[in-house]
């Protein structure tokens, strides 16, 4: 998951929670309630601003270790935060739907995911090729050979 702040100078604040440790994964889940890391992850899907602002604060930890989770605040965060699935997260989801499209010998699973995924996806073009990935580029939206 991609967490992009935009700063008081204009400029993006790019965070993956892949670069997360252990440590400050378990520390989000301390200070948002005991909630388990999969949880988060829904949450951050969902823009919960909670879960953003946690992660921003752990990556802040890094320079500021006395920063406390409830001194942190992040001004206009509407604006300013958002959190988009990558390109390993955008692959788990194709990977489930192509087996349970497998599993029925249809496309229609897959093809109705596109536009959440699209909508996710820190990088649109990540959804292409992970389609092509799977043998499924003929689901990709404007292209010749495309279903969809």
């Amino acid at each position: 998951m991609i967490i992009t702040y935009k700063q008081d100078d204009g400029s993006a604040l790019r965070l993956s929670t892949d670069s997360l440790s252990a440590i400050e994964a378990a520390d989000i889940e301390e200070v948002m309630g005991g909630i388990p890391w999969r949880v988060i992850e829904d949450r951050l899907r969902g823009q919960d601003p909670t879960a953003m602002r946690a992660v921003l604060w752990a990556n802040r930890k890094r320079t500021e270790p006395e920063l406390k989770f409830s001194d942190y605040d992040v001004p206009g965060w509407r604006r300013r935060l958002t959190a988009r699935i990558e390109r390993a997260e955008i692959d788990d989801v194709l990977d489930q739907l192509v087996a349970d499209a497998l599993a029925s010998s249809e496309d229609s699973a897959i093809d109705a995911m596109l536009p959440h995924l699209r909508k996710l996806a820190d990088d649109q073009a990540d959804v292409d090729a992970a389609l092509d990935a799977l043998g499924k580029g003929h689901l990709v939206q404007g292209r010749a050979d495309s279903e969809a």
